[in-house]
Formats: structure tokens, C-alpha cells, sequence
């Protein structure tokens, strides 16, 4: 019997090129092996090394075209295109063909791409009689989205290993898959779902087999890379997150023994970076100093990096273990306030406070750490007084913002009881500007996007003490994309409109709200860099918002008609 599971193409705006190691897919490779070692199986990942390629976008997202309308190549740019980020269908087509499988695993992490694991599925059965199973994050939450495809056998729901095997070891025996549990089909066209019973136990999982993968395959800043997780599942229950839906609510850590064997197998196989997935790295936080002080004492030169791309929760970091952490290799930190509106905290289920979150914050910058800190946009009852607070709290503090507007996940606790469509699932992105209330509308999260563009454009200025932004856009720029930047927030403050900067030209940004990116300078005040210094807009708002008193008076067109503005830094 050979089994093939494969990793999905996606198709959007942009991609996370580093964090696509098919992890999940590597378990399952090993639990079969582990089990059923007769059993062939292949890993193919046909999401990354393969490119991209312009296709066309949905007609559920064509009303982003107003929002994305050209190509800017300003330092504040957001999207444009809309690509199909890996091996075609037609060349998957092809390579199902020739591998010939008995059984093709297809993963369904991230709910709007399920299109794209069922386009999948097609090819598979146009190219071969296997039978088709899906899993991942996305099947568990909405099985009957992937089994409403003909194309589609059977669903596996929860963490996967287990119920695969069995699954599996049903087929090559020859008997009814009826007692696996975790499974879901189609009988007599109506949906089974098998009850979701426990995993094997997270100490018996044998390690990812990547064996179908070189080093090389995965890098970040040019050095292999591969993911590694210490537990699973989620102590915490905040609202907005489905991690429950696939790990259950059963937080579960593996031995600091097991994983220490693994971050070194993985050095000896020739990896130099391990991005840890965890969805709570340091909830144990005594354990974790202990790995960190093993470690340290294991590459005392720091040979391996390490790097928690999926974000650390700030509640459990304390001055020692952010020492031992830098000690032991780690020199990025990706932190999730969501929100500093205290409100919004409790109404999410977020167990944290503002006065850990600066702790942390300020003991990792003086550390040398490059924090990044990210906040919902748009979360239901959220106001944007509220959003803006929690915007310019980060702005004066040595933090890079990321911003992500709110999306609704498929059985995430906040999501529970509204009857999302398969139009809700593809808009499930934070490129698509998904959500607006009586509160918020489109062009305001938006418009709050850009902003953090704007911010993190000028904490990455390297100024060599603190000033304000008039004496900074009096400077001429040696690097031209910055200089772009400046002359555009130049003519900002000038004209109250902000403008694309594109190889044809310059055009206005139709839909960026002045008003409210000046709203949100006037609370902030002063711009903290990652250097520490500091760049003061309090003038700048000040500027805009007069700007706009006058404007209002006289009218536009009186004002500014855009003939003097030149692009002759744009390359």
C-alpha cells in the first residue's frame, strides 16, 4: 500500500514564506511508520519551492480591488495581486499519476484555502483510483465543507496520528472503517461523525519524520530550518482562537528529555534554526528555563537559533527566563497583546494585563530583543477609540506593530452559533477586511492597517537621537524607498491626502481616512524606535487636523491638485 499526503497549494495576497514545513504531515508519516511499517508513505509538499503566479481573484474578494488597487511600491504598501503560491494543480495532476497512491492524505489547515485542498482532491481521483482523507485545522471545524465534494472519502477530525493508523490499518485489512474514531463520511448522503476520542499520548508520538525533505528546503535568514512543538493544545480559552477544536482542551507538554533529543537530532541532520510552534511555549515557565539552561549549556556558542514565530504569551514570561532565553539563542520575540482596552481583554477571555505586558516589553529591549507586538483590528464589540488606544500604546513602546484585522474561524468560541457560509470561509483572512459594525466600518480598518505601516516605517529610521517629525522629512535619505516614504508623508501633512507611489506615477489613496490616521497621532504623541529614540507627531496631527479645518472651508481643489508631485525615487 502507498500512502501519499500532501500539503495544499494556497492562493491569496501575500504568503508566509518561512513557516510552511508541513509539521503535522511529518507526524503522521512517523506514527505510520511507527505502526504500520509496511505501509509506504511520501510526504509532498506542493506549497512552497515552486513560486508563485498571478490568477484571479474570487469574486467573494473582488471588493478589495477598491482597497488594493495598484502596486504600490511605497514603504507603507499593502496588497495588489492575488497569486497562487505553489506547484500548479495541473503538475500535482501529473505527479499523482506517476507516484500511483493507494491512499492521498490532504491537509486542510487554514480555512480559506479550502478550495484549494479540494481542487486537490479532484486531480487525485482524475489521476488515479485513491481513496481521499483530509484533515487539519479546517476539517475538524467544518468536516461537512470537505465532504459535500464528491472528490472527498472520508474527513479525519481532532489530532490525527491515532485515528490515521486505524484508519489505515482497517484498509489494508480489509474490514469496515466504521470503528475509527475520529472519522467522518458520507453514508446514504448523509454526514457520520465518529466521536472524537484521545490521541496516543503525547510521549509515546514518535518525532517528525522529515526524511522526504532536505535541510535546505526550509530556511530563515539564509540557515535550515525546521518546526518543533514541546506540547499541545491551550491552557488558555480565548475567544477569537479554535486551537481547541483540533487539540482538544487537554494541555499537553513533552518531556524536556524528548525534546532536547529532537532539537539535537535536528542539529545533527543539519538544521540551525528551530522555529517552536508551540500554541503556549512557556506556560510551564520553570520547565522552560530548565530547557533554556540546557541548551545553553548544549551550544555554549550559540550554534542553533531559536525562534517561537507562533508567538509567546507574555503572562508567563518573568525577567530570569527572557536572561535565559536570549542566553540560549533566542533574539526575536512575537508577543500578542490583542488589545489594551481592558474590556476587550475580558470580553476575548484573555487572561492578561497590561502592567506584565510592559515588564516584558521593556526588559526584553533592554535585553536586545527585537520585539514584535500584534493587535486585532476589528474585534466584535470593539470600538475604534479602542483600537486606536491600543495602537499608540504600542507605538511608544520599542515594539514593531502588527496589526491583524479580525476574521470569524469556523467553531472558534467567539464564532459559535453563527451560521457561516462558504463565502464567510474564504473572507476567513486578515487580507480581506472582512468585518464591519454599527462601530467600524471597511475603510476605518483600513485606514488603521496603513497606520501601523506608517508607525513601524518611522520606528525603522535610524535617527541617532530623539527628534520630531518636521526636522526628520527636512532630511535628505541616502536609501530611496526611505526617501519615498518621507516625501509622501511630506506631502501628507501639506495636502491632508495620502498617495501610491507607483512606477507610473503617483495616485491617491481614495480610501485611507486623514482623520483618523490623525486621530491616532494625536494619541500617540511621540513614535518609540527599536533603538529607543524617540520621534515626536504630535505636531504632524496637529498639522493635519488644521489641514483639515481648512480644507473643509475653502475645498480641495483650491488647496492641492496633485501637478507637482514627482515619483523620481520610486525603483
Amino acid at each position: 500500500m502507498r500512502v501519499l499526503l500532501i500539503q495544499p497549494p494556497v492562493e491569496d495576497f501575500y504568503d508566509t514564506d518561512v513557516r510552511l514545513q508541513p509539521i503535522g504531515l511529518c507526524y503522521l508519516k512517523a506514527a505510520v511508520n511507527a505502526h504500520l511499517p509496511e505501509i509506504e508513505i511520501i510526504v509532498k509538499d506542493y506549497h512552497s519551492g515552486a513560486g508563485r503566479k498571478t490568477v484571479a481573484m474570487p469574486k467573494e474578494l473582488r471588493y478589495l480591488t477598491e482597497y488594493y488597487s495598484v502596486a504600490d511600491k511605497s514603504p507603507f504598501s499593502t496588497f495588489h495581486r492575488y497569486y497562487h503560491f505553489g506547484k500548479s494543480f495541473e503538475a500535482i495532476e501529473e505527479e499523482i499519476a506517476l507516484l500511483k497512491p493507494d491512499i492521498v492524505g490532504i491537509s486542510s489547515l487554514f480555512t480559506p484555502y479550502f478550495r484549494e485542498g479540494l481542487e486537490v482532491a479532484a486531480r487525485v481521483k482524475k489521476a488515479s483510483n485513491a481513496t481521499v482523507v483530509m484533515g487539519g485545522s479546517h476539517a475538524s471545524a467544518v468536516p461537512e465543507s470537505l465532504l459535500a465534494s464528491a472528490h472527498v472519502d472520508y474527513v479525519i477530525r481532532g489530532e490525527g496520528e491515532k485515528p490515521f493508523v486505524e484508519f489505515l490499518r482497517c484498509l489494508k485489512n480489509h474490514k469496515p472503517v466504521d470503528t475509527v474514531a475520529n472519522l467522518a463520511y458520507k453514508r446514504n448522503g448523509e454526514v457520520v461523525l465518529k466521536p472524537i476520542e484521545e490521541n496516543f499520548p503525547i510521549e509515546d508520538l514518535p518525532m517528525p519524520d522529515l526524511s522526504d525533505f532536505s535541510p535546505a528546503s526550509y530556511t530563515l535568514a539564509g540557515k535550515p530550518l525546521t518546526f518543533m512543538i514541546t506540547s499541545r493544545s491551550c491552557p488558555h480559552k480565548c475567544s477569537f482562537c479554535s486551537v481547541h477544536t483540533t487539540f482538544g482542551t487537554d494541555y499537553r507538554r513533552r518531556s524536556l528529555d524528548q525534546v532536547l533529543e529532537e532539537i539535537q537530532l535536528r542539529y545533527r541532520q543539519g538544521y540551525r534554526v528551530i522555529d517552536f510552534e508551540d500554541d503556549n511555549l512557556t506556560y510551564y515557565k520553570q520547565t522552560f528555563k530548565e530547557l533554556c539552561r540546557r541548551l545553553i549549556a548544549r551550544f555554549p556558542n550559540r550554534e542553533m537559533e531559536f525562534v517561537a514565530m507562533n508567538g509567546i504569551s507574555y503572562l508567563s514570561l518573568d525577567d530570569g527566563l527572557l536572561e535565559l532565553m536570549r542566553q540560549a539563542g533566542f533574539s526575536h520575540l512575537n508577543l500578542a497583546l490583542v488589545s489594551s482596552d481592558k474590556t476587550v481583554r475580558e470580553t476575548t477571555k484573555r487572561p492578561h494585563t497590561l502592567e506584565a505586558y510592559l515588564r516584558v516589553v521593556h526588559k526584553a529591549a533592554a535585553l536586545g530583543f527585537k520585539v514584535v507586538s500584534y493587535q486585532i483590528l476589528g474585534l466584535p464589540n470593539e470600538s475604534l477609540a479602542s483600537m486606536i488606544q491600543t495602537l499608540a500604546f504600542n507605538a511608544r513602546l520599542p515594539v514593531l506593530l502588527g496589526a491583524s484585522p479580525f476574521y470569524q474561524t469556523p467553531n472558534s468560541p467567539i464564532a459559535r452559533g453563527l451560521k457561516l457560509n462558504e463565502s464567510d470561509f474564504i473572507k476567513a483572512r486578515l487580507t480581506a477586511l472582512a468585518i464591519e459594525t454599527k462601530g467600524f466600518s471597511r475603510d476605518d480598518i483600513y485606514t488603521l492597517f496603513v497606520t501601523t505601516r506608517i508607525v513601524n516605517f518611522l520606528k525603522g529610521l535610524r535617527v541617532d537621537a530623539s527628534t520630531s517629525f518636521q526636522e526628520l522629512i527636512s532630511l535628505r535619505w541616502f536609501e530611496p524607498r526611505t526617501q519615498v516614504g518621507i516625501d509622501l508623508l511630506q506631502q501628507l501633512s501639506e495636502t491632508g491626502r495620502l498617495y501610491f507611489a507607483t512606477t507610473q506615477g503617483l495616485r491617491e489613496n481614495q480610501k485611507f481616512r486623514t482623520e483618523l490616521f490623525t486621530r491616532a497621532l494625536r494619541e500617540i504623541g511621540a513614535i518609540r524606535c527599536q533603538s529607543g529614540e524617540k520621534i515626536s507627531v504630535e505636531a504632524f496631527g496637529d498639522k493635519l487636523a488644521s489641514q483639515a479645518t481648512r480644507l473643509a472651508t475653502v475645498g480641495v481643489s483650491d488647496v492641492f491638485d496633485g501637478s507637482d508631485l514627482t515619483s523620481s525615487h520610486i525603483v
